[in-house]
């Protein structure tokens, strides 16, 4: 099979033209981004030659801006340029970042559907070797993906560069070489020059291979990926951007479904898994796993607090992010709405008389007087619930019905001042004092309504 016809066949099979038909074709000038565009010139789906100039290698980097342009203006396609020196840090990895924002702004200006970018089989076999050095897990060992949701593909991913450079060669093509390809400062170059001949020498055909693994671990993560999908639901409860897990359930999955659930965790709160490796997904399941019910670590952009039988994972200072103490007038009847504490209660006037089967929740008419205040517990309120025999402390009560430590932030209290100071009467998920719950002879109802959607009580 030709190389054209290689390239074709492979557009097709990854349905390369699913985001449209005009394909941006990223050129740098090397072998492999010149044999692309010439291949997609050829199937009539170039739609613009793109080029990114960063910098870098001072006349170097402007000369392979001048060939690109000079190659485009023989294709025949629009050309596509725009100078972007990276600013510090790892200079790899920013002229990446800044590359792949030039693809996403030209294909939101229309200029493409698309972007092609030239990688190989030799690419696909470096980055799978270098993940693997850096402590990546099947993820990672994915390497580069044919297509991506970003609207990038690779149509000459199947090929290798030794037979891109010798088809240039034969047909007199030429290209531009990249002096920083020699450079042993970055890790790619080391693998290239170095490291990738001597597994050559034991197995030649190891960048096959290592492509090959490449394909299994996509097909595993679209497999596990469809499979978390459908467990995330009967494990993780969404809380105002974190994510809340009982812990006993989970730890029964496998092993392995417990990894990647954490993973998934991780990236919804964190919207994605960067500097996220295995210690720190072992080190959570150890939290969850711990006989002391509580602790907390700390993870690259992320606070992980266990309580109880229940993990919490949220982005670092959520607890400091809504003032702690609230406190407002309580109708009678009527209700309070406190969306930023999820917070919505009312209290309803009510004239069915069996209502006070319910004391849990229904207040005796007679015993109220003076005003109500909702506010959150504090450390040392008491009172005597249903059920009592005497006066218990709130924080007793958590502590029976093993309420999560963040819970209890806003945990709301109803206070009837002018008796004594202010006395509490009601309080979440423990209900009336039982001096002010209703009975058979009470001449008024006042049932309470707690519109919390769920309580993570372990009991």
């Amino acid at each position: 099979m030709s190389l054209q016809k290689s390239v074709d066949a492979a557009i097709t099979a990854h349905r390369m033209y699913r985001f449209g038909p005009r394909i941006g074709v990223a050129v740098s000038g090397g072998a492999d981004s010149v044999f692309l565009l010439l291949v997609l010139v050829q199937l009539d789906r170039a739609a613009a030659v793109l080029h990114v100039n960063h910098k870098l290698r001072g006349d170097e980097s402007d000369a392979d801006e001048d060939f690109v342009r000079q190659l485009a203006a023989g294709t025949g396609l629009p050309f596509h340029t725009e100078a972007m020196p990276p600013d510090g840090g790892n200079l790899e990895q920013e002229a990446r970042r800044l590359r792949y924002r030039f693809f996403r702004e030209v294909i939101s200006a229309g200029i493409c559907d698309a972007v092609a970018t030239g990688h190989t089989i030799d690419d696909q076999a470096e980055t799978v070797v270098g993940r693997l050095v850096r402590g990546s897990g099947t993820a990672g060992l994915r390497g580069i993906l044919p297509v991506t949701d970003e609207r990038i593909v690779r149509p000459i991913l199947g090929l290798r560069r030794p037979e891109i450079r010798g088809f240039l060669v034969a047909n007199g093509i030429p290209w531009r070489e990249d002096s920083s390809n020699q450079s042993a400062d970055f890790l790619r170059n080391q693998i290239r020059h170095v490291l990738m001949p001597h597994l050559e020498s034991i197995n030649p055909s190891v960048a096959e291979v290592l492509a090959s693994t490449a394909q299994l671990a996509r097909d595993e993560e679209e497999y596990w990926d469809g499979e978390i999908t459908r467990l995330a639901p009967r494990h993780f409860r969404l809380e105002k951007g974190a994510v809340l897990i009982r812990t006993g359930p989970f730890l029964a999955e496998p092993v392995a479904v417990q990894r990647r659930m954490l993973r998934r965790a991780f990236s919804l709160v964190r919207g994605d898994l960067r500097r996220i490796d295995f210690a720190h997904i072992e080190a959570a399941r150890a939290l969850m796993a711990s006989q002391d019910g509580s602790g907390r670590i700390q993870l690259p952009g992320l606070d992980v607090f266990r309580s109880f039988d229940w993990i919490r994972i949220d982005q670092p200072g959520w607890s400091s992010a809504t003032e702690r103490n609230f406190e407002t007038e309580m109708p009678i009847p009527g209700a309070v709405e406190l969306p930023e504490r999820a917070l919505s209660l009312q209290i309803e006037l009510v004239t069915e008389t069996s209502v006070y089967n319910d004391c849990r929740n229904t207040l005796a008419g007679e015993r109220l007087a003076g005003r109500l205040t909702l506010r959150n517990w504090q450390p040392g309120d008491c009172y005597a619930p249903q059920g009592a025999s005497e006066t218990v402390k709130i924080k007793t009560l958590f502590q029976d019905h093993r309420i999560p430590l963040w819970e209890r932030r806003s945990w709301p209290v109803l206070v009837q001042n002018g008796i004594q100071g202010g006395r509490i009467i009601w309080s979440r998920l423990f209900g009336v004092d039982r001096e002010f719950a209703a009975g058979p002879e009470s001449t008024g109802f006042f049932l309470v309504r707690d519109l919390l959607p769920e309580v993570t009580e372990s009991k």
